[in-house]
């Protein structure tokens, strides 16, 4: 949902080698091990697959050649621009072999950390001003009390961690999407990150959403800019956890057989929001997850380790939504608490509201209307419950009677009956099961 932009500033390409800012040894080394694994021969090949301008690839083509690491085999293709073709010589084949040895990466250039993190900064989440508006049509297929948009609102612009906490079903999940839907311009996230000679992969396609860049006007007398190809443009991502959140998962991933290191789930969503559902489910106390995040939501920097030992600071830039159905007293000290800018409580709906949800909701799975069946609801069974409204309940009542209807090969119709047969699916009774 692109509901506004925002004019983030986009990487420049590089134009020389001398921009890349890497090790030249490490940049040589990719080429070959690229070059060895994907068997490409021409520059403008091995261009879009490290990602790189043609002029730079070239460069690195050239400082390996003069090393005898490549040599030319001649025009291919003359019918395409006659270019050039080049193949690994045996000292080549032995550099790459020995290189894959040491790291199995090849592919994508990283971007440098440093580099990263100035990029980091130009799109930062903290950047962002959402409108009243645009949360409003982000929140648009939920019913939610006049008062909450004006506590959202603040905390998402803000760009500063939210607990939402109150009783369970009442749309915590629903309304942190709700918050990832009002974001609505994108960012770059780097296919992958260098430091200290160690390779780091950021994008994931099954976090980022890449968005395709406008096809550029022909009649435009004003070029646009090229960004820089080893970051793949996206919307802000967001990443969602649960009860299977655990301490281990933000900290580096290292795989021992390729040598390579991809990034945790807080990195990935920079510029993005990290969603911490259920909290309180995890197998971590949640003080714990939270003391593990007290440097980064106070300082916007987190510390990683490499498998050497060594710590190194990374751009934290998120917007974290904790969600729990536990008071926050119960699980938080006050120290912790602190750390959480801003704290929401959602609770149920009230008989208006819940009206509303439950008419919504009918009209969605096309289950009619039936007056007598809600005086029956209203009057008699919510008593029992000493008339606690929740949000799941009207989809839950109506998706049980339609499942009854549709066993009994009877229309879709609401009675006090098939009510009561549903109702009694919603609640398990407090009862001792004898052995």
């Amino acid at each position: 949902m692109n509901m506004h932009t925002t004019d983030v500033m986009s990487p420049p390409a590089p134009s020389r080698l001398v921009d890349m800012k890497l090790s030249t040894v490490m940049m040589r080394d990719i080429i070959l091990k690229t070059m060895f694994r994907k068997n490409v021969d021409v520059v403008s090949e091995l261009s879009a697959t490290v990602c790189l301008p043609v002029p730079v690839t070239q460069e690195l083509v050239d400082l390996a050649r003069g090393q005898q690491l490549l040599e030319a085999t001649g025009t291919l293709n003359a019918n395409n621009g006659d270019e050039m073709g080049y193949q690994l010589t045996e000292q080549g084949k032995a550099r790459a072999l020995d290189a894959l040895a040491q790291s199995e990466y090849f592919g994508p250039m990283p971007v440098p950390l440093d580099v990263y993190r100035a990029q980091v900064k130009r799109q930062s989440i903290r950047n962002i001003m959402v409108t009243k508006g645009q949360l409003t049509e982000a929140m648009g297929h939920l019913v939610l009390p006049n008062d909450l948009l004006g506590q959202l609102g603040p905390a998402v612009s803000a760009g500063r961690s939210i607990l939402m906490y109150g009783p369970p079903g009442n749309g915590k999940s629903s309304i942190s999407n709700g918050i990832r839907d009002a974001l609505g311009d994108q960012i770059y996230v780097p296919r992958a990150i260098e430091y200290a000679g160690q390779v780091i992969t950021v994008y994931d396609p099954i976090v980022h959403v890449a968005v395709e860049d406008e096809a550029e006007d022909p009649t435009c007398l004003r070029r646009r800019t090229r960004f820089d190809k080893r970051y793949v443009k996206c919307e802000r991502p967001t990443v969602i956890t649960g009860g299977e959140l655990s301490l281990n998962m933000l900290d580096l991933v290292y795989n021992p057989t390729a040598r390579t290191y991809q990034a945790p789930l807080q990195l990935k969503s920079t510029g993005g929001i990290f969603i911490v559902d259920d909290l309180g489910r995890q197998a971590e106390p949640p003080q714990a997850l939270v003391n593990r995040w007290i440097v980064p939501l106070e300082e916007g920097k987190d510390i990683l380790a490499l498998q050497s030992g060594e710590k190194f600071e990374v751009p934290f830039d998120t917007l974290v939504i904790f969600s729990t159905n536990f008071h926050p007293n119960e699980i938080f000290d006050q120290a912790a608490l602190r750390r959480i800018f801003f704290k929401i409580k959602i609770d149920g709906p009230n008989q208006e509201d819940f009206l509303k949800i439950f008419a919504m909701m009918a009209k969605k799975r096309g289950m009619p209307l039936d007056e007598a069946t809600l005086v029956h609801l209203l009057k008699v069974k919510y008593p029992e419950i000493d008339n606690v409204y929740a949000n799941y309940q009207p989809i839950f009542l109506i998706d049980q009677m339609i499942a009854i209807c549709e066993f009994e090969g009877i229309p879709y119709q609401m009675r006090p009956d098939l009510l009561d047969r549903a109702w009694a699916n919603m609640f398990v009774k407090s009862e001792k099961i004898v052995k």
